[in-house]
C-alpha cells in the first residue's frame, strides 16, 4: 500500500470499529457484477477542491467503472472506496496539498483486479460518491464529496496539563526468540541463540524504558519455552503498539553473514486471515478484544482484512527504519525488507517485525554476538529504529505524541 501522511495506528483498531459503530455501508453502486476481460481501468489523481460545506476529491478514470462501493470507518476517521477491475497509476498521494479536512490518500491492490482507496480524514464527514461520464474534454471521473459535519462538541474543555496526564505510554513488545527446551541456532563455539537474543532484548528494554512516553514488555524474561502463538497472545494482553521478535540467523555455509528484517508475507497474511475467520465462532477474544461471533462472514472478513492491510503497511515502515539503523553497525544480508510467513508476525492488529541480528553460524559474527559491547550496539540500533518509526507514527492518544509535538513547536 502506498504510504502517505495519515493518522497513526490506534490500539485495538477493530474494537473501536465495532464498539463505536465504526463500520457501516453507505452505498453500493453496482451495475452487473462483471468486469470486462482485458485491461484494468486506470485510476489517477487525485484533484481536490473545498468550500465551506463540502470537500471534493476527484480521481480520473481511463474508462467506465462497473462497480464501486464506499463505507466509513471511525477512530481514526477514514472513507474507504473499493473499485472493481481497476488499478492505480502513480502513488495517488496528495503531496502535502490536501484540503483542511483531508490528511492524505492511500491505496492498495486487492485480488489482482480490484483497487482500494482510503481517504484519511482529520474529522468526521459524510461522504457521497458518483461517476461522471466523459464531457467537456474530460474523461470518466470518480467524484467523492465529503460533506462537513457542523455542530459544537458538548465535551468539557480539558486543560493541556490535565489532558497530558491522561495520555498513555506506547508499548513495545520485545520477543526474544526460542528459549527453554528450544535453544535456537548454535554457533561453532557453542553459543546458543536463545541466550544471545535474551541479552539483547533486555538491553533494548532498558533503552525503551528510559524514553519518556515509551514502555517495553518482554514476552519472556528468562529461559523458558513459549509456543509461537503464546508470544503473540502476550503482546496483545499488554495492548502492545509494536511487536519486535529478536533472533540470530544460521546457515550451513559458515561464511554467510549480515543482518536482516522480516515482515509478514502476502501468503502468510492470507492464510492467517482464513484461520481467524475459521476460528471466530469459538473465540471470545478474536482480535484486540473484538467479539465477532455474532458478525456475518462478509463484515468479519472486511474488518479483519482492513486491519491486516493497515498492520502490514505499518510493519513495513517499522522494518525499514530498523534495517537502516542496523546497517550502521553491521553488514546487511539484504538491503531490502524481507517477507516470510513467520507465525509470530501474524497478529492482524499489531505491526510486527522479526529481526535477524546476525549469523550465529558465522565464527566472526558469533564472536561479536557473545560480546556485551556488541549486544549493546545491537540494542541501541534496534531502539533507534523504533524511535524513528514513532517520530511519524506515535498514536495520537500517547504521551510520546504530545512530547514530540512540544519539541517541534
Amino acid at each position: 500500500m502506498s504510504q502517505t501522511p495519515h493518522d497513526p495506528k490506534r490500539r485495538h483498531l477493530l474494537n473501536r470499529m465495532l464498539s463505536l459503530g465504526g463500520l457501516f455501508a453507505l452505498s453500493t453502486f453496482a451495475a452487473p457484477q462483471v468486469v470486462l476481460a482485458g485491461r484494468l481501468v486506470r485510476v489517477s489523481g487525485p484533484r481536490m477542491s473545498e468550500s465551506k460545506e463540502v470537500t471534493r476529491v476527484v480521481f480520473d478514470l481511463s474508462g467506465p467503472v462497473y462497480s464501486h462501493s464506499l463505507f466509513v470507518l471511525h477512530e481514526p476517521e477514514r472513507v474507504v472506496v473499493d473499485i472493481k477491475g481497476a488499478r492505480a497509476v502513480g502513488n495517488l498521494r496528495t503531496d502535502g496539498k490536501s484540503p483542511a479536512l483531508l490528511r492524505g490518500v492511500r491505496h492498495a491492490q486487492r485480488n489482482g483486479r480490484d483497487l482500494r482507496l482510503v481517504l484519511d480524514l482529520r474529522r468526521k464527514a459524510t461522504p457521497r460518491s458518483f461517476v461522471l461520464k466523459p464531457s467537456g474534454g474530460n474523461g470518466y471521473r470518480l467524484v467523492i464529496d465529503l460533506h462537513h459535519q457542523a455542530g459544537k462538541s458538548n465535551k468539557p474543555v480539558i486543560t493541556a496539563r490535565a489532558h497530558e496526564q491522561k495520555r498513555r505510554d506506547v508499548i513495545v513488545a520485545i520477543d526474544p526468540g526460542h528459549g527453554g527446551k528450544d535453544p535456537g541456532a548454535i554457533g561453532p563455539r557453542g553459543t546458543r541463540e536463545k541466550d544471545v537474543v535474551l541479552a539483547v532484548a533486555r538491553r533494548l528494554k532498558k533503552h525503551i524504558d528510559r524514553q519518556p512516553g515509551m514502555r517495553a514488555v518482554l514476552t519472556r524474561d528468562r529461559d523458558i519455552f513459549l509456543p509461537l502463538r503464546e508470544r503473540m497472545k502476550r503482546a496483545r494482553a499488554h495492548r502492545a503498539d509494536l511487536f519486535v521478535s529478536v533472533h540470530a540467523d544460521a546457515s550451513p555455509d559458515h561464511r554467510v553473514s549480515g543482518s536482516s528484517v522480516y515482515v509478514l508475507s502476502e501468503n502468510g497474511a492470507t492464510s492467517e486471515l482464513a484461520r481467524w475467520l475459521a476460528e471466530r465462532e469459538n473465540s471470545a477474544d478474536l482480535v484486540g478484544g473484538v467479539k465477532l461471533s455474532n458478525v456475518d462472514n462478509q463484515l468479519a472478513s472486511v474488518l479483519l482484512d482492513l486491519s491486516q492491510d493497515h498492520t502490514i503497511e505499518e510493519s513495513l515502515d517499522l522494518a525499514e527504519d530498523m534495517l537502516n539503523s542496523l546497517g550502521k553497525i553491521n553488514r546487511l544480508r539484504s538491503k531490502r525488507v524481507e517477507k516470510a510467513a513467520f507465525a509470530v508476525l501474524k497478529s492482524p492488529d499489531i505491526p510486527s517485525v522479526l529481526v535477524e541480528t546476525a549469523f550465529i553460524s558465522n565464527p566472526k559474527e558469533e564472536r561479536r554476538l557473545r560480546s556485551r559491547a556488541h549486544q549493546e550496539k545491537i540494542a541501541k540500533a534496534l531502539y533507534r529504529g523504533i524511535r524513528a518509526y514513532f517520530r511519524d507514527n506515535a498514536p495520537d492518544d500517547s504521551l510520546l505524541a504530545s512530547l514530540q509535538q512540544k519539541n517541534r513547536g
